[in-house]
């Protein structure tokens, strides 16, 4: 054990194994008290058991993510044992995976409502109460297949590039109030992933190696409006960026002129990361301000 998060609350959705699991561990082991969320009864509890064995304390609730007021009932178990809640790990998720053509819209929808409707409950529980108290840490899961696309995912691709939509602006409304807001896109042998690597490669592949990056998402010196890639022991950074691209006169703005020079437009040479997206308005605004705005550039 550690004193990292000594006397912090967390939350962890869909910990009852896997990914949750070993993330919900991690932060007891950090010092954290946990209130370890899953569907399934016996997942909590054996979590529960395990954070116990470690000296910690937890507390268990099987209250669906997609149920608001069976959310906000699990927040004030916590906030009734342990009067706050710190750290909120938005993990629970599902996959209904099928090629477009092929998937019904009614697994569609559920994917987004336990992914990205689910978390918005679980956020919007402890918004309130963390904006109170001046304090938060949030982390939301989104992935390497929302980031970038795969194959037979769209239900899920559009949930995973949705929370980075809801953490980039929740990020900026929290910020004042201490709320610190940040996206983790695991690599992981779960459930979800044991058809598709080689026994060498799950070997790698631990959810345990993802979870220190969580620990550090959920620490009182967590950045505010990452994407955190962690897999396999390596970490990285996404970042949404804009490039420079060009600016075209209203004589030359035409669909033939922006297919020639498409190559100039997605030149990544000086591209940016806006911090907000008012700063698109602004860069273009600018641009057409300028004195040299009837050429190229």
């Amino acid at each position: 054990m550690t004193a990292l998060l000594s006397k912090r609350v967390a939350i962890v959705t869909g910990a009852g194994r896997g990914l949750g699991r070993s993330h919900a561990i991690a932060l007891a082991r950090s010092g954290a008290r946990l209130l370890v969320n899953d569907l399934d009864p016996a997942g909590v509890e054996q979590v529960c058991a395990e954070i116990g064995a470690l000296g910690g304390e937890a507390l268990g609730s099987s209250a669906n993510v997609q149920d608001l007021a069976a959310v906000e009932g699990m927040v004030t178990e916590a906030l009734e044992r342990w009067g706050r809640v710190d750290i909120l790990v938005n993990n629970a998720g599902l996959l209904r995976d099928r090629s477009f053509a092929r998937i019904d819209l009614a697994d569609f929808r559920l994917v987004l409502d336990v992914h990205v409707m689910g978390s918005v409950n679980c956020t919007k529980a402890v918004w309130s109460h963390m904006k109170d108290r001046g304090y938060g840490r949030i982390v939301l899961t989104s992935s390497s297949s929302g980031l970038y696309g795969n194959f037979g995912q769209s239900a899920y691709s559009t949930a995973k590039m949705a929370l980075v939509g809801l953490m980039q602006t929740l990020a900026i409304e929290g910020e004042r109030y201490g709320i610190h807001v940040n996206c983790i896109a695991p690599s992981a042998a779960t459930r979800m992933t044991a058809d598709l690597w080689s026994p060498e490669d799950l070997d790698a592949l631990t959810p345990e190696r993802v979870s220190p990056a969580v620990v550090a998402l959920a620490s009182e010196q967590a950045p505010n409006k990452r994407i955190v890639l962690a897999g396999a022991g390596s970490l990285k950074l996404a970042h949404v960026t804009m490039t420079r691209g060009l600016h075209l006169p209203d004589e030359r703005l035409s669909p033939e002129e922006i297919l020639a020079h498409w190559h100039q437009i997605g030149e990544r040479t000086g591209e940016r990361v806006p911090a907000t997206g008012f700063e698109q308005y602004q860069f273009e605004v600018e641009q057409a301000r300028a004195p040299s705005a009837g050429r190229e550039r």
